[in-house]
């Protein structure tokens, strides 16, 4: 670089700093401002050498990061010093000892444990495995503020991707999605989680959120005539009581709208609240809730609202702290608007979470515990015995639920994820209440221990000392913090068991001239498909494997297990195949995987039925070979963030002609002779087969479900779009199983 050059990025360097300072959420004092600058100049110059990949000097990431935290998050000085020095413990000769010592113990503290965290990707690009994210989530024992930062860092990697790999994009945004993005969620922090599912979105199915983003931007000024429509009216009304507020309309994001065209199975036009309009008003704190309802009964004076679509969290905040009412009123044309009622204290929880839920407590300042939300979140990290992929998906489960409320015999209130279940309660009680819950009662009728509870049941426990957890009970529960102490009371009894199932194993492996090492136990839980080695030892010690299924094991172990390995993955070496472009999809009938594009055996996923023309990946399973799974598929992203390591590239070649199964659903008004016209459409085709046909009516309403075989997608494209055609039809979709 030349002088010049090197001159203008300093100034660059201290515009951000500048910046730093003043865009931070806490008022900073004179000591703060100091431990701030401190921390930058060691930043500065730990990463003096270093760039990233975009060629830009280094020490502007973190930066990047303090901001967010000062600013987005909200943080104070302690936490914007350890986010300037996330990665200087890791990249350089500075040490947690020296940061103590140049700063303070927390500050130390929390670079320690956001150093902890980074050593858990060996390389940055590769997605954590689930293993990885247990360990990450247990941080949150230690101070949250280091998830906190840590979510920062995610945030500000994955809005500075571009130059990266498009696998490493795709692994890296699958990540996020599935831990990075609920974290964020739970935690309160809504805008950066909305930012996280957007970016992801981006990277996993571009060509879908470039389509959003571009529908988003051609109906951009209707939207807004239209908000502004229904603000006007609103904003006389509200001008008239006197009541100071600010009103601004906000678009849904571009994940939450792919979402609902995914799940309610509607295109981007038939999505209807794309627009929400938001109320933040002015308020004591003692009138908050007068003067949200009071809003209430102005906007209902003009727009009829849905019963089944009031939320009212200013009653009942959540367990993040957020708190406002939600409605969804007919608005003008008949369309349906969101509107939600703020105040400005509420306002600032829903932006910042956990730093503005510490500003309205009094006497409570960052530095102090946190509070009985964060501890929830807590309890599901208690049990570390567990399988890391199931730890990972039922404390995932507890990130996103949405909440209901249930009062005790008493009528106190306790909040539970929806879908929470009798026991569930007995568990949020106390842990000893649910170990020894005998049966519940709800609303005085005597229930099963899984009766699925509603908002507003009263729930009451009955106990008895000799009650003890069966194995079935995990089945009666969905939270996690019932899951780990049912999973806790019979893991001791367990390892009794399995330690002596060890020892019979043992003996019993002799005879049959097999040594029992770590090799052998990884093979016997594989061949006998179980999670864990424990698993193993119990089933031995209860009996469950016998002597019989322990000789054929030996059998398979000294003959043939290597030769079908050898026979499976690869086939006879060929020539290289010729790759297809999108313009030739209906050629395209086979699939070859890796930068060689090699062939190999595999089956294709039921969950997403691939067919030719899809975007797909190999995933290498552990007893099938290599299944292929769609892209977009639902079970994609979970793949992708915790078994990363086993998944491969893989496209569709065009080499021999085989048809492939598809299913589409067909919706519209019954009239005569439609039945007939469907199937005329699918006949015409010479290349298309009907292999199942299921037709019903129901109130002139016609719905059809019709499974064929076709050689390709463009080809099912095609014939959709045909079927569409027809007078009555109203949707033509494709339909995967479970």
């Amino acid at each position: 670089m030349t002088e010049i050059e090197i001159e203008k990025e300093n100034k660059a360097i201290a515009q951000e700093y500048k910046e730093l300072l003043r865009i931070s959420y806490q008022t900073l004092s004179d000591d703060d401002k100091k431990m701030i600058r401190k921390a930058f100049d060691v930043a500065v110059e730990a990463h003096k050498n270093q760039r990233r990949k975009s060629g830009e000097a280094y020490i502007f990431h973190p930066i990047a990061v303090a901001k967010i935290v000062a600013s987005e998050i909200g943080l104070g000085a302690t936490s914007i010093a350890a986010a300037l020095m996330h990665d200087v413990v890791e990249d350089t000769d500075i040490t947690v000892e020296q940061i103590e010592e140049w700063f303070n113990p927390k500050v130390a503290k929390i670079v320690e444990g956001l150093t902890k965290m980074a050593l858990l990707e060996p390389d940055s690009h590769i997605s954590m495995q689930a293993e990885n994210y247990r360990k990450m989530l247990l941080t949150l024992n230690d101070d949250v503020r280091v998830i906190l930062i840590k979510i920062a860092d995610r945030l500000h990697n994955m809005q500075t991707m571009e130059s990266m790999a498009e696998y490493k994009q795709a692994k890296i945004a699958s990540e996020t999605l599935y831990i990075y993005a609920p974290l964020a969620h739970r935690l309160g922090l809504f805008n950066i989680k909305t930012k996280l599912e957007d970016l992801g979105l981006k990277y996993t199915e571009p060509a879908v959120y470039q389509d959003i983003v571009s529908r988003i931007r051609d109906t951009k000024e209707e939207q807004e005539a239209y908000m502004n429509s229904i603000s006007d009216v609103l904003k006389e009304s509200l001008d008239a009581e006197n009541i100071e507020y600010t009103m601004k309309g906000r678009p849904k994001s571009i994940y939450s709208i792919r979402r609902k065209m995914k799940v309610q199975n509607v295109t981007f036009d038939e999505v209807y609240d794309k627009f929400a309009l938001r109320i933040i008003y002015k308020s004591k704190p003692n009138e908050e809730k007068f003067l949200a309802w009071k809003i209430y009964s102005i906007v209902t004076d003009h727009y009829r609202p849905s019963p089944s679509r009031l939320r009212d969290w200013i009653s009942s905040p959540k367990s993040t702290g957020y708190e406002a009412l939600h409605i969804t009123v007919m608005g003008p044309k008949g369309r349906w608007v969101e509107i939600q009622i703020r105040s400005e204290r509420m306002d600032e929880i829903a932006e910042k979470g956990y730093a503005a839920h510490y500003k309205y407590k009094q006497g409570v300042t960052e530095e102090n515990s946190l509070d009985i939300w964060l501890n929830q979140l807590k309890e599901a990290l208690e049990n570390a015995e567990s399988n890391a992929v199931d730890f990972v998906e039922d404390f995932k489960l507890n990130l996103y639920s949405k909440e209901i409320y249930i009062f005790t015999p008493k009528g106190e209130i306790k909040s539970l994820p929806k879908g929470a279940t009798a026991l569930d309660f007995a568990f949020s009680i106390h842990s000893e209440i649910g170990i020894h819950t005998r049966g519940t009662r709800v609303n005085g009728r005597l229930v099963p221990l899984n009766h699925v509870l509603n908002s507003g049941d009263q729930v009451e426990i009955m106990t008895s000392e000799h009650q003890k957890p069966s194995i079935h009970w995990l089945d009666y529960v969905t939270t996690s913090r019932a899951k780990n102490k049912i999973r806790n009371v019979l893991n001791e009894n367990t390892k009794k068991i399995a330690e002596d199932g060890k020892e019979i194993l043992l003996r019993k492996l002799r005879h049959l001239k097999i040594t029992l090492d770590e090799k052998t136990i990884n093979e016997m839980v594989n061949y006998f498909k179980l999670k864990t080695s424990l698993d193993l030892f119990y089933r031995v010690g209860v009996g469950i494997i016998e002597n019989q299924q322990l000789k054929d094991f030996a059998a398979l172990k000294n003959n043939t297990l290597i030769n079908f390995f050898k026979k499976t993955i690869k086939r006879q070496p060929s020539t290289t195949p010729e790759i297809i472009t999108n313009k030739d999809a209906s050629q395209l009938d086979l699939i070859v995987f890796g930068k060689d594009n090699e062939k190999l055996d595999y089956k294709l996923a039921s969950c997403c039925n691939p067919i030719p023309g899809d975007d797909v990946f190999g995933f290498v399973t552990i007893n099938e070979g290599i299944k292929v799974h769609r892209k977009d598929c639902p079970n994609a992203i979970s793949l992708q963030s915790n078994y990363a390591y086993r998944i491969i590239n893989a496209q569709w070649i065009d080499s021999s002609k085989e048809n492939f199964e598809a299913t589409i659903k067909i919706t519209g008004l019954d009239s005569i002779g439609l039945t007939g016209e469907i199937t005329r459409v699918i006949s015409n085709n010479m290349t298309v087969n009907i292999k199942s046909i299921s037709l019903s009516e129901n109130a002139g309403i016609f719905n059809g479900q019709i499974t064929i075989t076709v050689p390709n997608n463009a080809l099912l494209k095609k014939l959709m779009i045909n079927i569409k055609k027809i007078e009555g039809v109203d949707k033509v979709t494709r339909i995967y199983s479970n």
